[in-house]
């Protein structure tokens, strides 16, 4: 979902506070960091660089900046970019040639899609794109005609209708597929724009995008140290200190959501039931791969406190912390060990899982 810059500085102002309040583990601003933002993605992106040339760290986010606009322009499904493009042949039945840039993200997301048994679903653009909670805000909106949401529903548009040929040809008889990598594509990004910045001989940074982030090296003597954001209020629930090249997402029904004659909508839909889904209302991650980790956060959110356990075995997640609808804090034991409350612990309200 894509907004203009100052609307959503003001939506993510206090998240971005909380964030990296919780980031600099130092007293005062340290020597040798620099700080630079970038607007993608539907979000702020903040990229701290710590212990490095400063002519060097301004090479980087330069870099940085032209990547980010290019990945926001061709991988958005709502610009007139590669991804828009193809979206547009797609649902004219046509087979479309794919730029090598999206190959990676089409492969990636038929795997995460079969491993999460397609609760990580990005073939359901149709349906995001029905419910337009990028219009969130907007004073008359309101949830789509059911009619038209079982429509689609019933066409079950799955990542397994595509087909992608050695010559990097995308094919589907399913018209009711149409593509919005959201779920994944910002993972994928700072998964690239870390490396960038190792190739470059940066060793210390951490990319944050409205609260997900990756690391790299640490702050000083000191790890990177990483709020977590409480989902039904605006200050910090726990901390979590991030290890080299490991990457934390988060997806939260605060997010996008508005309310319709008394009822709640956010916008993580269930492909299952073309509905936002009702069970969580937040799910932490912790991987090394950040493109895994976003499209996990998405998965096992929309998977709930009943199927998140065999979800994350299948994608590779160890480290989840889910909080169900009623508050209570499903946790892996491996998280568990990761995780530092703020207040004292609610053991009262932790539901360990078997190891993950």
């Amino acid at each position: 979902m894509y907004r203009t810059a100052s609307k959503l500085i003001k939506h993510y102002l206090a998240l971005l506070l909380i964030a990296f309040s919780a980031i600099l583990s130092a007293c005062g601003q340290p020597a040798k960091q620099y700080d630079y933002s970038i607007f993608a993605f539907g979000t702020i992106i903040n990229i701290v660089i710590y212990d490095a040339d400063k002519s060097l760290a301004e090479s980087a986010f330069a870099q940085l900046q032209a990547d980010f606009d290019h990945y926001h322009q061709h991988w958005s499904p709502w610009t007139t970019g590669d991804l828009a493009q193809i979206n547009s042949k797609l649902s004219e039945n046509t087979a479309a040639q794919i730029p090598e840039h999206l190959i990676p993200i089409i492969k990636a997301s038929i795997e995460l899609s079969q491993q999460s048994d397609n609760f990580y679903n990005p073939a359901i653009g149709q349906l995001i794109n029905l419910w337009q909670f990028h219009k969130y805000q907007d004073s008359d909106i309101r949830p789509p005609d059911k009619k038209i949401i079982q429509k689609l529903i019933d066409k079950d548009p799955l990542m397994a209708d595509l087909s992608l040929d050695g010559n990097n040809i995308l094919s589907t008889d399913n018209t009711a597929v149409l593509l919005n990598f959201g779920a994944f594509a910002k993972g994928y990004a700072i998964e690239l724009e870390i490396k960038r910045l190792q190739a470059l001989g940066i060793h210390n940074a951490v990319i944050n995008a409205g609260g997900d982030l990756s690391v790299i090296g640490k702050h000083g003597d000191r790890a990177w140290n990483i709020g977590v954001r409480h989902p039904r209020k605006d200050n910090v629930l726990a901390s979590v200190e991030v290890k080299n090249n490991e990457s934390v997402f988060t997806s939260g029904d605060y997010e996008r959501f508005y309310s319709y004659q008394g009822k709640r909508y956010h916008h993580i839909l269930d492909p299952r039931t073309g509905y936002p889904t009702q069970d969580t209302q937040s799910v932490t991650v912790i991987h090394h791969d950040a493109g895994r980790a976003d499209a996990a956060a998405t998965a096992l959110f929309v998977a709930g406190s009943e199927n998140w356990q065999h979800i994350a075995k299948n994608m590779q997640i160890r480290y989840v912390m889910l909080i169900d609808s009623a508050g209570n804090i499903h946790m892996s034991p491996e998280m568990q060990k990761r995780i530092k409350f703020l207040n004292k612990s609610p053991t009262s309200h932790i539901i360990l899982s078997e190891e993950l």
